[in-house]
């Protein structure tokens, strides 16, 4: 189980844009906490507390104390965080209250290891792609991991690592591989070739779309040639 953050936090009593507004121009974020067959809770926190936390990954994975006061403190994940579209700023934060006793479905971070000693990595022309970078578990709060290691020290080129290939801790599952189906696995990672003009992956989709638009556009060209040519001689047969 990832360690406890604590997050101090005030009650709010204000509400609405105007609220907000004037909290955010004193350095604080406007924040609500709900659930736990309790009843919702405004609440602010420190600007800067809040944007210290988050630059910790597990900071969304992990349980979280929200403290208001001096005797209260409750356990809860992060629900949904608004940022500024480009300023560093929090605009508004969702808190879920949880029970020690009831499961919870959260999204944990997945930590990929070993790619620099496997196969696939010391192989030229061989590019390792992380298709997938977090997973939802089911979990009891203290079960909850703050990531999930997937070991590539094995992986050889076009080789994958499918979802169901995870070592789960105990008392975690992954509820899409738990539904009916064949289709819930899928693959999380693999090592494909790539040509040396190409470079990374990406570098590569990137040529065949560029080579594809040049060869799209070379047929337009082609066909402007053509219809000018046509144009051409109707001229020429009109004025005869």
């Amino acid at each position: 189980m990832s360690e406890t953050t604590t997050i101090v936090a005030e009650f709010r009593e204000d509400a609405g844009k105007g609220a907000s507004r004037r909290l955010r121009r004193e350095g604080k974020v406007p924040a609500v906490i709900y659930g736990g067959h309790r009843d919702p809770a405004s609440l602010s926190v420190q600007q800067a507390d809040l944007l210290h936390a988050t630059e910790n990954e597990s900071f969304f994975s992990t349980i979280l104390d929200i403290k208001v006061g001096k005797d209260l403190t409750q356990q809860a994940v992060v629900r949904d965080m608004q940022r500024h579209p480009f300023k560093p700023v929090i605009m508004h934060i969702d808190f879920m209250r949880v029970s020690a006793e009831e499961v919870l479905r959260i999204s944990v971070p997945i930590h990929y290891i070993g790619e620099d000693i496997s196969p696939a990595g010391k192989a030229s022309g061989v590019v390792i792609q992380h298709q997938v970078t977090d997973v939802e578990i089911e979990a009891l709060p203290r079960n909850i991991p703050e990531f999930l290691p997937v070991d590539l020290s094995e992986m050889d080129a076009g080789d994958s690592v499918m979802l169901s290939s995870i070592v789960l801790p105990e008392g975690v599952t992954i509820p899409q591989l738990e539904q009916e189906g064949d289709d819930n696995d899928m693959a999380i990672a693999n090592a494909v070739h790539v040509k040396e003009s190409q470079g990374s992956g990406a570098a590569a989709a990137a040529d065949e779309e560029a080579a594809l638009a040049e060869g799209e556009l070379g047929e337009v060209a082609e066909l402007d040639e053509d219809t000018d040519d046509v144009d051409k001689e109707e001229g020429e047969e009109e004025g005869s």
